[in-house]
């Protein structure tokens, strides 16, 4: 009797910590496009429109900013989820450090620019959440997500624009 419920009781503690790890995390999409629209809200011509000017904000400046949207980052806040996507997907160039990442959890109603090191003096937080609240979030409560992306990506690179960054490669070796 003291056996079973000594097996009984083994076996509860090894089920518990399997429990409360039941929640993973949401894996981080693979970086396939300069716009990753998992939610199908962007249509065709919206995808070509932000794709089409973060390639020439990269050609011109050589950073890489890449817009993502996901239903939802539960159970991680978009804080944590971002700088998780971030650090997998490593964006911008290596030896400049001038990626940002901008994150729509569109059922959670929540938006983050994540920004690499070297362009945390042309956006601070307080400069991103005037583009998320200025730019970005007017465009969405008007239910145009794409307009409201665009004018947001054109504010970053803007700021962008004013940084002595070092010029981009002209030619790249494939």
């Amino acid at each position: 009797m003291w056996q079973a419920l000594w097996l009984l009781l083994a076996g509860l503690c090894l089920a518990w910590p399997g429990a409360a790890s039941a929640q993973a995390v949401l894996p981080v999409p693979a970086l396939s496009a300069r716009v990753i629209d998992q939610t199908g809200t962007l249509d065709a011509g919206q995808v070509a429109a932000l794709t089409a000017r973060l390639e020439a904000l990269e050609q011109a400046k050589g950073s890489q900013v890449v817009v993502l949207m996901v239903p939802s980052t539960a159970p991680e806040d978009i804080a944590s989820y971002a700088n998780r996507v971030a650090n997998e997907w490593k964006i911008g160039r290596r030896e400049v450090g001038d990626g940002v990442l901008l994150i729509v959890a569109k059922d959670d109603r929540k938006l983050r620019i994540e920004v690499a090191k070297t362009l945390e003096g042309a956006i601070p937080d307080l400069a991103a959440k005037r583009i998320i609240d200025g730019a970005i979030s007017p465009g969405f409560r008007r239910g145009d997500f794409g307009g409201g992306l665009l004018a947001g990506v054109e504010q970053i690179a803007a700021l962008i624009s004013g940084e002595a960054l070092p010029e981009p490669a002209q030619s790249r070796a494939r």
